[in-house]
């Protein structure tokens, strides 16, 4: 897409406003678009070539531009600010857009609320698990059950480690990301429950010289395993590889920034989710408003094991993934506490991986060094 055309799309709405008045806009008329085509469009925060969250995204939308019948549009770069709903609004008067994936979890708080309501025959999907009861009918979330993947890079770190710690660098304290936090410890516990896990926060979902930051932090801490949570991994990958620390990579395959150093990775596979979203309204057929799944349902996938990988590492990444593949897999399970020493589960408890109330986790577990506030 030009610098032109992404600046009439983001900034039509704003301008012509001005020119025109916001009645006249409020009466802008739609292209028609034949009943069995389909405009999609995907709308990102950041590049699509991040090798990260964004690139994620892009990969998935790249399969739904295989199927016949669809149309699909594409905006990256696009803050988590009124440009978002400027971006919605002329995809959808612009373009005939009726399925909208705004992928950013930013958006949906106040953006997609306030826009949905308003095009109530469009279908707003949110990636993170924002969609509660009470919300727009024809708004939804989806996400998938990652945390099983970053327990198991930490499976893979606890046999990598030789300093018994491994590091991790944190965009926000939110449910998604604490739970990410919390079940690469406890993987990496599964090999060896000496393991501490470091955690550093940088408040942004991307922000280069943080990440940087965080990383040179978390080596000269004595952490030599280290993977992370923020939208593009580039940074974090190759500042660890840099220090000559493992790197576990995250929502991307990160394998050709840290070569040899890459011990596995957790991904995302967008492209299952998205062709399938796309498929069921080609057919006319609803979209659930709150969708998760899990590596058995094919929404997340592991990046092949690396060759530091050992043969004691891979037996057990490769049972556990087994156990996980089979459904009910509890990552959280009693006894464990926070480590502010409060009862997460008691002994015999367990949250399974598709628990509600891991949605709203605001705690990290008993071994991670670090603090949510």
């Amino acid at each position: 897409m030009t610098t032109l055309k992404r600046l009439n799309r983001r900034h039509f709405l704003g301008t012509s406003a001005t020119a025109l008045g916001a009645a006249a806009l409020a009466g802008l008329a739609r292209p028609a678009i034949a009943a069995e085509d389909l405009t999609v469009g995907f709308i990102y925060v950041g590049p699509k070539d991040d090798f990260g969250y964004n690139q994620s995204h892009a990969e998935g939308a790249a399969a739904v531009k295989e199927m016949a019948g669809v149309t699909v549009l594409e905006e990256e770069n696009v803050p988590e600010s009124m440009d978002v709903q400027n971006t919605m609004e002329s995809m959808i008067n612009f373009d005939g857009a009726t399925l909208l994936f705004p992928t950013s979890f930013g958006y949906w708080n106040p953006h997609i609320l306030e826009l949905a309501p308003k095009y109530t025959d469009v279908r707003f999907e949110h990636c993170g698990g924002m969609w509660a009861e009470g919300d727009p009918a024809n708004a939804g979330s989806y996400f998938g059950y990652i945390g099983m993947g970053q327990y198991l890079n930490g499976i893979a770190a606890g046999h990598a480690t030789k300093s018994k710690k491994i590091g991790f660098v944190a965009a926000k304290p939110i449910p998604q990301v604490l739970n990410n936090i919390n079940s690469f410890l406890l993987g990496a516990r599964a090999v060896d429950p000496e393991i501490i896990c470091q955690v550093i926060f940088t408040g942004e979902w991307s922000l280069a010289v943080k990440e940087a930051e965080a990383t040179n932090a978390l080596a000269d801490q004595g952490c030599d395993v280290i993977t992370c949570h923020v939208d593009g991994p580039k940074v974090v990958c190759e500042t660890a590889v840099a220090r000559g620390a493992y790197v576990c990579g995250y929502h991307a395959d990160q394998s050709p920034l840290a070569g040899d150093l890459y011990l596995t990775g957790a991904e995302w596979n967008w492209a299952s989710v998205y062709t399938d979203m796309v498929a069921k309204t080609l057919a006319g057929e609803p979209i659930p408003n709150f969708v998760r799944g899990g590596l058995a349902d094919g929404f997340i996938k592991m990046s092949p094991l690396g060759p530091a990988v050992s043969d004691a590492g891979r037996a057990q990444f490769e049972a556990a993934r087994a156990e996980i593949m089979a459904g009910g897999f509890a990552v959280l399970k009693g006894p464990l506490m926070d480590n502010r020493g409060n009862v997460i589960a008691a002994d015999g408890e367990a949250f399974a991986e598709t628990d509600v109330k891991l949605e709203s986790m605001d705690y990290l577990v008993d071994g991670v060094l670090g603090s949510t506030s």
